[in-house]
């Protein structure tokens, strides 16, 4: 009795690092594929990003001509405002000339008392005509006014409203990439833990759009900022720095720069998480430092076809590509990659 009790205890004991195992294992790839993974959430929230702000950009260049538009409104508002004061000075002075003179009945006293009143009469309907003129101008200079404040307010308001949703479109944005930084974040240590373990959990197949028939060579990321370069020296290497990096965000897609066959695909090491490309006529290229991979060793890759996401994996400062042309799939027989590229066509900048 006493020996089964304690094989019984010894069985129980041996269960608990089995069931902590199986609850940090990754999913299998059938349940993985039951919902959208982290990876391909990274690229939906970039894509959302890029249409915010695109929307936010465009909103914001309304907003700039709206307002140009109020301003050009305010500014000839004042030149009328101006004009109209000088009118009404002079329709003052003529006033007070009037008042001055008699009006209307020293006009009628001049008449019965002129030598020529014909040609008195003449002077009088010249006058008048003149008085309607003027009285005519201040109307259509009143109307215009008018006209022209309605119009100043209408396009106030327009700018008014669109400066509200430029306000509206920034939050938004702002929201997203919040969400997009979350994301990054979670598939990174995702990454993480692959690359501490040394075991890819298999490709992640994201939905890339189709390609397109174009050049035979592309760049390895389609939106970047050079940062260290091949053969520079840093406090980072222990030798000098054996490819070019593209400062990208975490997730950002990463694509084979031509056509090939992946011949390693490993998530553990100084490179983090990586994938080895074989080309043709002997070349191999490098991805390193991913947060993950999507394709599986041993498969045919197109020349811009998605290879992994950009993470910070492995001997990493922070998020980026590193990228290598070899001469053999081996560390240590790496070219210049941007001169390499440069000679398939392919200018980095």
């Amino acid at each position: 009795m006493g020996h089964q009790h304690r094989d019984r205890r010894r069985h129980r004991l041996m269960l608990v690092p089995l069931l902590c195992l199986l609850l940090v294992l990754p999913a299998s790839p059938a349940a993985a594929n039951d919902g959208p993974t982290v990876g391909s959430e990274v690229l939906r929230l970039y894509d959302e990003v890029a249409k915010a702000t695109a929307s936010y950009e465009r909103g914001l260049h309304a907003s700039e001509i709206e307002r140009a538009r109020t301003e050009r409104l305010q500014q000839r508002l004042a030149e009328r405002r101006s004009e109209l004061e000088g009118l009404h000075n002079k329709i003052g002075a003529v006033a007070r000339a009037q008042y001055r003179s008699g009006g209307s009945l020293a006009i009628t006293a001049k008449l019965l008392l002129a030598d020529d009143p014909d040609e008195m009469m003449r002077g009088w309907q010249l006058a008048w005509q003149a008085d309607l003129a003027v009285n005519r101008l201040l109307d259509q200079t009143e109307k215009a006014e008018d006209r022209a404040s309605r119009a100043e307010e209408r396009a106030r308001a327009a700018w008014l409203r669109l400066e509200e949703r430029t306000s509206r479109l920034a939050w938004q944005k702002q929201g997203i990439e919040t969400k997009l930084e979350s994301a990054q974040w979670m598939l990174q240590g995702e990454a993480n833990r692959s690359a501490a373990a040394g075991e890819c959990s298999g490709a992640d197949r994201l939905d890339q759009p189709p390609l397109e028939a174009g050049p035979n060579w592309v760049s390895p990321v389609e939106h970047y900022t050079l940062s260290a370069g091949y053969d520079s020296a840093g406090g980072r290497w222990s030798h000098r720095h054996t490819g070019q990096d593209f400062a990208v965000g975490i997730g950002a897609p990463v694509r084979s720069v031509g056509e090939g066959r992946v011949v390693s695909v490993s998530c553990g090491g100084a490179f983090g998480m990586e994938v080895v490309v074989e080309h043709a006529g002997g070349w191999y290229t490098q991805y390193a430092h991913l947060a993950a991979v999507t394709v599986d060793q041993g498969e045919l890759v197109s020349t811009g076809q998605w290879v992994g996401q950009a993470g910070t994996t492995g001997n990493s400062t922070g998020p980026h590509l590193h990228f290598e042309a070899r001469l053999t799939p081996y560390y240590g027989s790496a070219v210049d990659p941007v001169a390499w590229l440069a000679e398939r066509g392919v200018q980095l900048g």
